[in-house]
C-alpha cells in the first residue's frame, strides 16, 4: 500500500481518488487535505477523466478531522485554517468539474468525510455505512462546504436538526432524506460504483457540466435569469461535437458515442 494519504489512479477515463489513511478512520490531517486538493487538480487538468470515484480503503469513508493531530497542535488555529482552505479547494475543484463525481461510503462518513461525501454529485453507500455531522461534539464549526449542501439537500429544519444534535443516520435514512442516491450491499459497494462511474464515463461530459452548473446556480437566480442560462447552454451543447452525435444518434436509432 501507498504512503500516500490519497491515492490517484486514472482507469478507462474514470479517475480513482481513494483516501488512505486506515489507521486514522482514513480522518484528514494536513497531509491529506493537500493531497486531496492536489488529486482535484489533476481532475480538473485533465480533459481525458470523464467521471471521477471518490472511496477509501479500510472500513470508514472518513471520519472527520483527525483530533489527535489536532490536539497537538500549538497554534490549532492556524493549523485549521490551512486544512481547510486545501478542503475547500478540493470541494470546490470537484463540485465544478464538468466531469460527474461519485461518492462511494462505507462505514462512517462524519465531520469532514460527511461533508466531503455530500458535496459529490452522487453517493452510493453500503448498507452498513452512517452519516453524522459531528463538528458540535468537539466544540468546532463546520466545514467542508457542508453548510452550502446540507440545507439545499435536506431543507433548513433538517439540517439544522443534523448540525446540534449530531443525529446519526443510517444508509436508508439518508436516501431517504436525500443525501445518498443509491444503497448497496457492503460487498457490491466498490464493483457498483465503479459500473457507474464506468457509464458515466462514456456520456457527454460538457453537457454533465453544464447540467451541474446550471443546477448549482439554480438556487440563486431569478426564474428569468436562470432561463436565459439555460437557453446559452443548451444552445452551446447544440453546437458541440456530443450534441450534434447525440442528436444523430437518436434520429438514426443508434446508441450515442460521445467524446467528452
Amino acid at each position: 500500500m501507498s504512503d500516500n494519504s490519497v491515492l490517484f489512479e486514472v482507469r478507462d477515463n474514470v479517475a480513482h481518488v481513494t483516501l488512505n489513511r486506515p489507521h486514522a478512520g482514513n480522518a484528514l490531517d494536513l497531509g491529506m487535505a493537500k493531497e486531496l486538493m492536489e488529486a482535484s487538480l489533476r481532475c480538473e487538468g485533465d480533459r481525458n477523466i470523464r467521471a471521477v470515484l471518490l472511496s477509501s480503503v479500510a472500513g470508514n469513508f472518513c471520519l472527520g478531522g483527525d483530533v489527535k493531530v489536532f490536539a497537538a497542535q500549538e497554534r490549532l488555529q492556524s493549523y485549521l485554517r490551512q486544512i481547510t482552505s486545501y478542503l475547500h479547494l478540493a470541494v470546490s475543484r470537484f463540485a465544478r468539474l464538468d466531469a460527474p463525481v461519485i461518492a462511494a461510503v462505507q462505514g462512517a462518513a462524519a465531520g469532514g468525510g460527511f461533508s466531503l461525501a455530500i458535496s459529490c454529485d452522487l453517493v452510493l453507500a453500503a448498507e452498513s455505512a452512517t452519516f453524522l455531522m459531528a463538528y458540535s461534539k468537539i466544540g468546532m464549526a463546520p466545514d467542508g462546504g457542508s453548510t452550502y449542501f446540507l440545507p439545499r439537500l435536506v431543507g433548513f429544519k433538517r439540517a439544522m436538526e443534523l448540525t446540534l444534535t449530531n443525529r446519526v443516520l443510517s444508509a436508508r435514512e439518508a436516501c431517504d432524506w436525500g443525501l445518498v442516491t443509491e444503497v448497496v450491499a457492503p460487498e457490491k459497494l466498490l464493483s457498483r460504483a465503479e459500473e457507474l462511474a464506468g457509464s458515466l464515463a462514456q456520456g457527454p461530459t460538457g453537457a454533465f457540466g453544464s447540467a451541474k452548473r446550471l443546477l448549482h446556480s439554480g438556487w440563486n437566480q431569478s426564474l428569468e435569469t436562470q432561463m436565459e442560462l439555460e437557453s446559452r447552454a443548451i444552445g452551446e451543447a447544440g453546437g458541440s461535437a456530443d450534441g450534434q452525435e447525440g442528436i444523430r444518434a437518436f434520429v438514426e436509432k443508434r446508441k450515442a458515442k460521445f467524446n467528452g
